[in-house]
């Protein structure tokens, strides 16, 4: 059985790194004569990358709740890499929060810019969240959504770590409904690990936090409705 889950996660990672490798370059060349077309890219990058979790891994997504569109703040639990980039198959082109770090990285960075991701500083206080409100303002005028991930980095499935100190500020600054989704990715797909097993992915959507609620108040709901499935 090891050694199934190990060909299967060998076969998922060739298959998904030589992938996105076509997409960046794509999305590179197609960007330059039109940069719109690198929001199109990413969809199907987020949509092949579905496809190999789901026949290469034996992994399938659950949507277990109404998932409603329009101008809401999206909260995401975070235990893997799977939702970074899957939200793309939620969403139509979500504008979503990314360590600033990861938009310095070569080629692919210069796209992530392009299509838009919302860089975060994680340590610059009341500069990043002022950045943070703008670029969310932004995307919503753009009808697009506002997607989140308050932890701050990936944590084991299990652990429920506190809220960062910028998701209140921003729930308040925006002045957006918050949707809070839970996920169970870190199951089949742990941090850190190359075996990634089979099995059922659930996002399981919240009941919605609505705004004028007292900071900590909205803060206590979220937390409790993202680690859900814990």
């Amino acid at each position: 059985m090891i050694l199934l889950t190990a060909l299967r996660s060998l076969l998922f990672m060739l298959a998904f790194y030589v992938g996105t490798a076509l997409f960046v370059t794509g999305a590179v060349i197609g960007g330059f004569f039109n940069p719109a077309y690198v929001a199109s890219v990413a969809t199907g990058w987020s949509r092949y990358h579905r496809f190999c979790a789901r026949w290469l891994l034996g992994q399938k997504v659950v949507v277990d709740g109404e998932l409603p569109h329009g101008p809401y703040l999206y909260i995401v639990k975070h235990e893997s890499m799977f939702e970074t980039i899957d939200l793309l198959c939620l969403f139509d082109k979500p504008a979503i929060g990314a360590k600033r770090e990861l938009l310095d990285i070569p080629f692919w960075g210069g796209i992530a810019r392009r299509y838009g991701l919302i860089p975060i500083e994680r340590t610059a206080g009341a500069s990043a969240l002022r950045t943070l409100r703008a670029a969310a303002k932004a995307a919503v005028a753009q009808g697009r959504a506002v997607c989140l991930f308050p932890e701050g980095t990936r944590v084991p499935h299990g652990e429920a770590p506190p809220l960062k100190s910028g998701f209140a500020g921003l729930y308040s600054l925006l002045g957006l409904p918050v949707v809070p989704i839970a996920i169970n990715s870190g199951i089949v797909s742990p941090r850190g690990k190359f075996l990634k097993r089979p099995g059922t992915i659930t996002y399981k959507v919240g009941e919605i936090v609505p705004t004028g609620l007292d900071r900590k108040e909205a803060e206590i709901r979220v937390h409790a409705a993202i680690n859900a499935l814990n």
